[in-house]
C-alpha cells in the first residue's frame, strides 16, 4: 500500500484544529485517506451520497450533540451546504465543553464551492488541506515514467496493464461528465464539455485562448469561461496566472492552462503506451504539466504559483512565491 504524504499533514492538524477540510477531486483517495484516520480514533463516517446518511443530519444538532467527543468524518459535503451552519454552532459548543480540536473531518470535490460555501460559516474555525493524487515523492523514482503516463489517480496508476488503466480513466472522464457535473445542477450537454476538455488537453500548457475555444465550440466566450471554470473548481484543470510585477515591463497576460493530471490529458487523447505519447504532439506540454504539478505540489502550503513571459518572448515555466517571499524561477 502506497503511504500518503498528506496522511501526517492531516493527523497534526487534527491536533491543533477543531475541523479540517480536505479537497480533491473524486476518486483521488480522500475517502481512504479518512477511513484509515478513523480507524486510528474513535471516529463516525458519514457519506452525503448515501440517502440513509443524508437523512440522519436532516436534523444535524440532534445527531452530532450525541457524538460530542468523537471525529466526524462527512464525505462529500458540498452536497450539503445547509450543514456548514449547524457545523459552525457545533464547532463553537465544543470548544465552550473543551473539545477544541480533532472535531471533525470534512471531505469534498469541488473547491471553490466548497470554500465558498463554507468560509463566512466556518470561518477561523477549520484549516483546508488539498489531497492530489500520487506525486512522485509518494510512489518513487524508479515508477516516473507510469506515474506520467498513467496519471495519479490510484486506480489508474495502480492497474495491471497500461490498457486497463486507460480504460479505468475514459470510465473516470464519462461519469464525471455524465453524472458527477450534473450532480451539482449545472446544465451543460456532457457533449459540448468533452470537446472542451479535448481541446484543453491538445493545448496542454498554451496560453489560453478564449475566443479560438468559443469559436470552435460555437458558443460564446462566456460559456468557455464558465466551462474553464467550472474544471478548475472541480481540481481537474490549472489555470496558472502570469507573474505581474512592477517592473514597468510588458507581461503577457492571459493565464496558461493544464489538465492538472497527466493520465487524465492522455486519456483524452487516446494516448495509451509511452511509445503512443513520446510520438505525440502533446509530449512536450504534458511533461511540462507533469513537473509543475510536482513542483507545486512539493513547494510549502501557501505558495503561489505562476509563470513568466514577456511581449519579447522571454518566458519561465514556474515562478514560486514562498511563504516567506523568497522567488523560485524554475525552468522546466
Amino acid at each position: 500500500m502506497i503511504e500518503r504524504r498528506h496522511r501526517k499533514s492531516v493527523e497534526v492538524a487534527l491536533e491543533s484544529q477543531a475541523g479540517i477540510v480536505l479537497l480533491g477531486p473524486r476518486q483521488v483517495g480522500k475517502t481512504t485517506l479518512a477511513q484509515d484516520i478513523a480507524e486510528s480514533r474513535d471516529a463516525v463516517y458519514l457519506d452525503m451520497e448515501r440517502i440513509a446518511d443524508r437523512q440522519v443530519l436532516e436534523e444535524p444538532d440532534l445527531y452530532l450533540d450525541e457524538q460530542v467527543g468523537r471525529l466526524v468524518v462527512i464525505d462529500e459535503v458540498q452536497l450539503m451546504p445547509d450543514l456548514f451552519k449547524a457545523l459552525r454552532g457545533q464547532i463553537d459548543r465544543r470548544r465552550r465543553q473543551g473539545h477544541r480540536t480533532g472535531q471533525f473531518l470534512l471531505l469534498g470535490s469541488a473547491s471553490n464551492t466548497l470554500l465558498h460555501q463554507s468560509a463566512e460559516s466556518l470561518a477561523g474555525r477549520v484549516s483546508y488541506h488539498e489531497l492530489t493524487p500520487f506525486m512522485l515523492p509518494e510512489i518513487g523514482v524508479e515508477a516516473m515514467s507510469a506515474l506520467w503516463l498513467r496519471g495519479g489517480f490510484p486506480d489508474s496508476f495502480l492497474a495491471k496493464s497500461d490498457r486497463a488503466s486507460l480504460n479505468w480513466r475514459e470510465d473516470f472522464i464519462r461519469t464525471y461528465l455524465e453524472r458527477d457535473i450534473p450532480s451539482f445542477g449545472l446544465r451543460i450537454p456532457a457533449e459540448t464539455l468533452r470537446r472542451f476538455w479535448t481541446m484543453l488537453a491538445h493545448e496542454q500548457g498554451g496560453l489560453l485562448n478564449a475566443a479560438k475555444l468559443a469559436g470552435n465550440l460555437g458558443v460564446s466566450g462566456q460559456s468557455v469561461a464558465r466551462y474553464l471554470d467550472l474544471l478548475v473548481d472541480l481540481m481537474l484543470v490549472r489555470r496558472l496566472p502570469p507573474w505581474h510585477s512592477n517592473a514597468g515591463k510588458r507581461l503577457v497576460k492571459s493565464p496558461k492552462v493544464y489538465i492538472r493530471d497527466p493520465g487524465l490529458c492522455h486519456a483524452l487523447l487516446g494516448i495509451e503506451t509511452q511509445e503512443d505519447l513520446l510520438g505525440h504532439p502533446v509530449v512536450g506540454g504534458s511533461w511540462e504539466g507533469f513537473c509543475i504539478e510536482n513542483l507545486i505540489a512539493a513547494a510549502p502550503r501557501g505558495s503561489e504559483a505562476s509563470f513568466y513571459r514577456s511581449s519579447a518572448g522571454a518566458e519561465i515555466d514556474l515562478v514560486l512565491k514562498l511563504p516567506r517571499g523568497q522567488i523560485w524561477a524554475i525552468e522546466i
